[in-house]
């Protein structure tokens, strides 16, 4: 990677890492970047703004320089008749929604949370609601500029570099540092949202509503109770949506919402089956009597976890794993079901679970997504209880076809994600050839690649 071109310029810190689901934290010399223009001796992590859940941006070993990008967030150009956008890969996507909602312009994919970098869009090539439609983040994106090991600055993209940009779409930050991203906006009439829920009483009602949902909804989603089991395994609330015309709308602002948070870690009780059970029962019901379409405002719709700040901390202090998976459209409602009623026995406290319907996959080497369904929930952490759950929920998804998304996972053994990834030899050839030394890495690089810890 090469000397530092100006070593008194990076002032790290050393600091406990986590992602958000606070499982696992581990040291590492902290260093909040306003440019990227330098190149850190030894082993490097980018990392945005810790949304990832599991341990994709936490260090490997404390003498790890993790790189904290959201202070490299200045917008480069900007073109308004095609929505094209270059700006450093710092730069928040609340901070994009900010400054081009009001213009007319949406994010072409957007995470369940608007505290990501555009930088971190890229490294987990996130989707969102309108993957069945739209695909995922990576496929919106022109180019990119990376800071290779070798300390110089490479353009890569669909048509230029074409491997390199492959392997660091999806690539969890792991081929080089993202300087800047050029990426497509979508034009919107405005912030507001036409949305409509249906309650559905079993798994079969909710993955055909989600089917049928498609073919006139750009964005499906679905909440389903985790803990029902029987002729009720998969029962939840469909929720569909599309943005409004400003016709339908009319003059109309947000209503200022109090802001929200959670003072400090919850204690271990609030996590138990009986609780979280009749937690699910009541929010079924109570948006069973909510139908009809209804005006929503986009940050309602996209983001409603966004409204409490350090939910996170509900968890309590062990924290929680996220747990999403996706399996393909072959292998049927059996698959699914099987999964959710692997977790109502184990009575894995989650409130609500989110499924979803998935497009083709990307040719991202490392993507996520592929066609058929995908599953996320959060499972609070119980040490080795908790670990062998995923592993045995990873044994379902193998034996469907499927695989797990890597900005949610902390615990998946190597052998068992290099089952559920085809093309992962031809992302650790790219890797190899552009990182010889591996001196991009994680504590996710360490557990499933074999890097040094």
């Amino acid at each position: 990677m090469g000397p530092l071109s100006d070593p008194d310029a990076i002032r790290a810190t050393l600091e406990p890492v986590a992602g958000w689901g606070r499982h696992p934290v581990r040291p590492g010399r902290v260093w909040r970047a306003e440019r990227l223009d330098l190149v850190p001796a030894g082993a490097v992590l980018p990392r945005g703004l810790g949304r990832a859940y599991g341990d994709a941006a936490v260090p490997a070993s404390p003498d790890t320089c993790v790189v904290a990008t959201p202070g490299a967030d200045r917008i480069l150009q900007w073109d308004p008749e095609s929505g094209r956008l270059t700006c450093e890969a710092g730069l928040a996507l609340g901070e994009v929604l900010r400054l081009f909602l009001p213009r007319g312009w949406f994010p072409p994919v957007t995470p369940g949370t608007k505290f990501v970098t555009v930088g971190g869009c890229v490294a987990a090539d996130v989707h969102g609601k309108n993957h069945h439609r739209d695909g995922c983040f990576g496929r919106f994106v022109d180019g990119l500029r990376l800071r290779v090991a070798g300390g110089s600055e490479v353009s890569c993209g669909p048509g230029v570099e074409r491997d390199l940009f492959l392997a660091t779409v999806g690539g969890m930050g792991l081929t080089g540092l993202i300087t800047e991203v050029t990426f497509r906006l979508r034009p919107v009439e405005g912030p507001w949202m036409m949305a409509e829920s249906v309650a559905v009483p079993h798994l079969d009602g909710m993955l055909e509503g989600l089917r049928s949902s498609a073919r006139d909804w750009p964005y499906t989603v679905g909440w389903i109770d985790s803990l029902a089991r029987g002729a009720r395994l998969g029962r939840g609330i469909l929720i569909r949506g599309r943005h409004a015309r400003a016709a339908e709308v009319g003059p109309r602002h947000p209503a200022r919402a109090r802001a929200l948070a959670v003072p400090l870690d919850a204690p271990g009780w609030l996590l138990g089956s009986a609780l979280v059970r009749a937690f699910n029962a009541l929010y079924y019901r109570r948006h069973r009597r909510a139908t009809g379409l209804r005006i929503e405002f986009h940050e309602d719709f996209f983001y409603p976890l966004d409204a409490i700040r350090d939910w996170n901390r509900l968890y309590g202090r062990r924290g929680f794993l996220q747990y999403q998976c996706v399996v393909p459209r072959a292998a049927g409602a059996g698959a699914i079901a099987r999964i959710l009623d692997r977790l109502a026995v184990a009575a894995a406290a989650s409130f609500l679970s989110v499924i979803k319907d998935c497009g083709p996959e990307s040719d991202a080497f490392l993507s996520f997504p592929m066609e058929g369904t995908t599953l996320a929930l959060d499972l609070p952490y119980r040490k080795g209880a908790t670990e062998a759950l995923v592993h045995e929920l990873n044994a379902l998804v193998i034996a469907a076809g499927g695989r797990i998304y890597l900005a949610k996972d902390a615990v998946t053994r190597a052998e068992d994600f290099a089952r559920m990834m085809p093309r992962l030899r031809t992302w650790l050839a790219v890797r190899d050839r552009w990182d010889p030394e591996h001196r991009f890495r994680s504590a996710l690089s360490a557990r499933l690649f074999g890097d040094p810890a």
